[in-house]
């Protein structure tokens, strides 16, 4: 590549930079903000009909039938949230977990992992969860700043555990396996979800004037006996992620099952009213509208951006740079943070993936275990400031100002740097399960 090219690649990169971080400052909502730098792209560096291109990309992209999972797994986590299942959920683990070191701490972050897999939202892991959580750990003694920081960072698993909407997003923009991305998202979120056991039972033996007295002791029967609320949602776990992994349905089909069962969940528990069922799809639409926006402006920027050759440009200047995988890959993690701290997750992920992709191609580096990589990445985002969603959720919850819960997020920000750094050290981690489960779509 020449000077002059090199150049001409770093003010097109600028001025586009420049133009959308514009858009965004102004308030326009992203999806827009796209579409708009764009149309600019397409009329200042292309000779091509930017109209023309936009509708036929914005409607390629509206009508994927890999999308449609998408809004039926946002409408299982809402019918989900309206039900009794946060109840039932403290119920039914307090007295498993309780033994623990750092007591019912633990269930913050099993309930989580629980809810997760039936949400593939942070936000809505967090409220149904901490609406469970809070009160009763209060009640017990715990202290604030625990509670609020595992509830944190915990909620954060909505993200990766399947089925994830950002892992949807992320296999729409880069053309992947959802199912083999569901799979490859399964034991890093086990793993990750143990690491914050692990950090509650660690701060139990360093302050152990802190851990409230111990609950009364129950039989393995009373144990069990106090649990059979859970089977419902273990229930839908299983008809959800297991018709996926053993090829009986694909996502799509798989999300259509959990919306019949969470259906008949809440219809059984009683929770099925009628303005529950109209809000549950009226917040079903509403999130599925601004996905589908930002997706669709995605789109036409990819599509502009390939005209204008930046990422080809980039890529071969990456390429240059004779940088190890692991130096890009580095060097990644500080740009996704810094992006973390101003823009949601999915709104990271496709706004950058038309630039990174040909990178990490370029690089050798799998597309599959990356997608693992910035969903972990993306969940440190939910939780820095300014703009870390958890944080807002939680703050509306609790009422803490803004400083004190970042302040107490900030160990399970620093877990989640050393999951990134396990990732890398141990890909497998995220590449094995895919490779030995047969039968994926």
């Amino acid at each position: 590549m020449t000077g002059f090219d090199a150049d001409a690649t770093g003010l097109k990169v600028g001025i586009f930079l420049f133009v959308m971080f514009f858009l965004l400052g102004t308030g326009l909502w992203v999806g827009l903000a796209l579409i708009g730098v764009a149309y600019m792209g397409m009329i200042g560096f292309t000779p091509r009909n930017p109209g023309s291109s936009m509708s036929i990309t914005i409607w390629s992209s509206a009508s994927s039938w890999t999308l449609t999972s998408l809004p039926l797994f946002i409408w299982m986590g809402e019918i989900l949230y309206r039900s009794r299942l946060s109840e039932d959920m403290f119920k039914g683990l307090a007295p498993w977990l309780s033994g623990f070191p750092g007591g019912l701490l633990h269930a913050n972050v099993v309930g989580c992992t629980v809810f997760a897999a039936v949400s593939g939202s942070s936000a809505a892991t967090l409220t149904t969860v901490g609406k469970m959580s809070i009160p009763e750990l209060r009640q017990r003694g715990y202290p604030e700043f625990m509670i609020v920081g595992t509830l944190a960072g915990a909620a954060t698993l909505g993200l990766m555990i399947p089925p994830s909407l950002t892992l949807i997003v992320y296999g729409v923009t880069v053309q992947q396996s959802i199912t083999a991305l569901f799979m490859a998202g399964i034991i890093p979120g086990l793993v990750l979800a143990a690491m914050f056991m692990i950090y509650i039972g660690a701060w139990s033996f360093i302050r152990p004037e802190q851990v409230p007295a111990a609950e009364p002791r129950m039989g393995f029967g009373q144990k069990c006996r106090a649990s059979v609320v859970l089977l419902p949602v273990v229930a839908l776990i299983v008809v959800v992620i297991g018709s996926m992994y053993t090829g009986i349905a694909t996502a799509t089909e798989a999300a259509a099952f959990g919306v019949v069962g969470a259906l008949v969940l809440a219809a059984i528990q009683r929770s099925l009213t009628w303005q529950a069922l109209r809000e549950s799809l009226l917040g079903a639409t509403r999130t599925s509208a601004m996905i589908a926006l930002i997706l669709m402006g995605a789109s036409f920027l990819t599509l502009a951006m390939g005209f204008t050759g930046v990422p080809n440009a980039l890529a071969i200047m990456i390429a240059k740079l004779d940088l190890s995988p692991i130096a890009l890959i580095a060097a990644l993690t500080v740009f996704y943070i810094i992006i973390g701290m101003f823009l949601d997750g999915i709104s990271a992920v496709v706004l950058t993936m038309a630039i990174v992709d040909p990178m990490l191609r370029a690089a050798g580096i799998d597309l599959l275990w990356f997608g693992i990589f910035i969903v972990v990445v993306v969940e440190m985002a939910q939780i820095t400031p300014p703009v870390g969603f958890n944080l807002f959720v939680l703050q509306g919850m609790t009422r803490h100002d803004m400083g004190y819960i970042a302040r107490t997020a900030l160990p399970m920000f620093g877990i989640m740097i050393l999951m990134v750094g396990l990732l890398v050290a141990f890909p497998g981690l995220a590449t094995w399960l895919p490779s030995v489960v047969k039968g994926q779509p």
